[in-house]
């Protein structure tokens, strides 16, 4: 049984921030994947763009890296050469710079090498629920989706304990800088280009390059050589090591996209609780798996969309995308797709198979952290069930004003203990 159902009216405009401060505007892309499947959206933003909003349709051109590359931006805002040149990271590089680049630190976030992370994550756990629901009423993203992902970031890049709120903090104003809740800097209302070249135009990506300078120059000092920082500024392959520019902006993914994701899937997880009470049956009473982690960030989908840019004319429903043409991906569409996932609007902690694309899917840039983001979520609910004899909410959710990143950044809920 369906629990959720969308309440847009099926013509949001999916470009505007502020149509998703209520949550995506799912009836919209029901629409658009029934009717205009590759649509096309001309904004007061930058240049238009076309929508892909069906699974396969998503799946099949994700793989065709030939054809719709990243190295022009994956976000729908317009760059200059300049800029993109500034900002990029590997994210924003076509083969086969990204493989190499990627190959430096894909080792480190192997499945194998999180599984070793286990105890540490579930020792994270107990403390942060520990905490938190010893108030009874709290407000979850905070106390506990912010909390867990943020702590294994400073254990991931080697940072002290007490500068972790203020990465965060900084990590959110980049990510999420179309919210006036996360930066003063919003994007869209900019009247300055001051920080064009500072990863996504944030004064907060300033201040992220001058720590990471600062951090490896102590890590030096210490003597301290292992970790990830230090894997991707190793010469690859082809005898190249990436520049200190690069050096920072992978600084600057890590802390933005390292926290943020996770986080979101968390705190989705927890409002599913909310309103589908048997899940919380369901979570004291059998396995908790990766099928179960999977199931729980399909319905996050905390990242909306990624961008692509043609190199060539192609055909595609009837329609001819010219070179040149930005294309948007929509995930957060195809994890609702309704020919791919039955009943896409409920969660279904049994759904199997689950192809979710919630990571990517279908081409090289599937997300590098997904196996700490399926280990992170799986413990942290199985510590939570634990713990827990009910949760309901206790007060309105609030998401973040953004299109590109799909988070509840308020969760009133109140639980009762075991």
């Amino acid at each position: 049984m369906t629990i959720w159902k969308p309440s847009d009216d099926g013509h949001a405009d999916i470009s505007n921030h502020d149509t998703f401060i209520n949550g995506v505007p799912y009836n919209t892309f029901a629409r658009l994947r029934r009717d205009d499947p590759l649509s096309w959206t001309e904004w007061e933003g930058g240049k238009p763009y076309w929508s892909v909003t069906r699974y396969q349709d998503i799946l099949d051109l994700n793989g065709q890296t030939e054809l719709l590359s990243s190295a022009q931006g994956i976000r729908m805002e317009d760059q200059s050469r300049e800029e993109y040149l500034a900002r990029r990271t590997f994210q924003e590089t076509d083969a086969p710079e990204h493989m190499q680049t990627r190959m430096k630190v894909a080792k480190a976030f192997s499945n194998k090498v999180m599984e070793e992370f286990e105890g540490t994550i579930r020792d994270l756990c107990a403390g942060i629920l520990d905490q938190a629901l010893e108030k009874g009423t709290f407000d979850a993203t905070k106390e506990i989706a912010r909390e867990l992902p943020m702590r294994m970031l400073g254990r991931i890049l080697g940072t002290p304990e007490e500068d972790l709120p203020w990465l965060v903090e900084k990590g959110d104003a980049l990510i999420a800088n179309t919210d006036s809740d996360f930066t003063d800097f919003v994007m869209d209302k900019l009247e300055t280009d001051e920080y064009r070249l500072m990863p996504f135009n944030s004064p907060a990506g300033a201040e992220l390059f001058d720590y990471a300078d600062k951090l490896m120059e102590r890590k030096a000092a210490m003597g301290d050589t292992n970790g990830i920082l230090h894997m991707i500024q190793q010469p690859g392959r082809d005898g190249r090591s990436i520049s200190g520019q690069e050096f920072k902006n992978f600084f600057c993914l890590l802390v933005a996209a390292g926290n943020d994701t996770t986080r979101y899937s968390i705190a989705a997880g927890i409002q599913a609780m909310c309103h589908q009470p048997e899940l919380l049956g369901q979570l004291r009473n059998e396995p908790i798996t990766q099928a179960t982690a999977d199931e729980i960030i399909r319905w996050a989908s905390p990242a909306s969309y990624f961008r692509r840019t043609a190199t060539r004319d192609f055909d595609m429903h009837g329609k001819t995308v010219r070179r040149g043409d930005k294309v948007l991906y929509w995930f957060v569409s195809g994890n609702r797709d309704e020919t791919v996932f039955d009943d896409p609007y409920r969660v279904d902690l049994k759904r199997e198979p689950n192809r979710h694309m919630a990571f990517g899917r279908g081409g090289p840039h599937v997300c590098l952290g997904m196996w700490l983001a399926r280990l992170e979520v799986r413990v942290l609910f199985e510590e939570l069930a634990k713990r827990i004899s009910s949760i309901e909410p206790a007060g309105p959710h609030k998401f973040v004003r953004s299109n590109f990143v799909n988070g509840i950044k308020s969760l009133p809920v109140t639980v009762s203990l075991s």
